[in-house]
């Protein structure tokens, strides 16, 4: 039986979506001088909300795999936006930490940031928000459901 959602591509409609907004970004980041590709402001902004975040929490918040995130790290700490240290009571693990120069870049990139996020959302209100946030979570969800 075919259901009304087969012949819709909702998912080529979100990867589209989701590769104009990052291409924006990057493109600003650039203008901007700003030394940080789309995926190292996702790791700066979760580990400056998180300071000492672990890489494996790290992953799972930001949806990367773990060796993925382990290269953007050593790239971000090359560059020394971040640091590693060993984590309390287990020296095999490491914490993340923001460096002054880490936090300055992220200060420096943040209005880069809302200022394509203001771009993409336009004229929508609350209400569209509350509406997309429904919709994409249902998405979400419904591919969380045991089969």
């Amino acid at each position: 039986m075919t259901h009304h959602s087969d012949q819709r591509a909702y998912f080529f409609k979100i990867d589209t979506t989701i590769k104009k907004i990052r291409s924006s970004l990057q493109k600003k980041l650039n203008e901007q001088a700003i030394d940080l590709t789309v995926d190292q402001w996702v790791l700066v902004d979760h580990i400056s909300r998180d300071q000492g975040i672990s890489q494996n929490a790290l992953a799972e918040v930001t949806f990367k795999d773990p060796p993925t995130v382990t290269r953007i790290i050593d790239l971000l700490e090359k560059k020394g936006f971040v640091e590693r240290r060993n984590a309390v009571g287990d020296r095999r693990k490491f914490n993340i930490h923001m460096t002054a120069k880490g936090l300055k870049v992220r200060d420096e990139a943040f209005p880069v940031v809302a200022e394509i996020r203001r771009k993409g959302w336009g004229d929508l209100d609350e209400a569209d928000y509350q509406q997309f946030v429904h919709i994409m979570d249902s998405i979400y969800n419904n591919f969380n459901e045991k089969e």
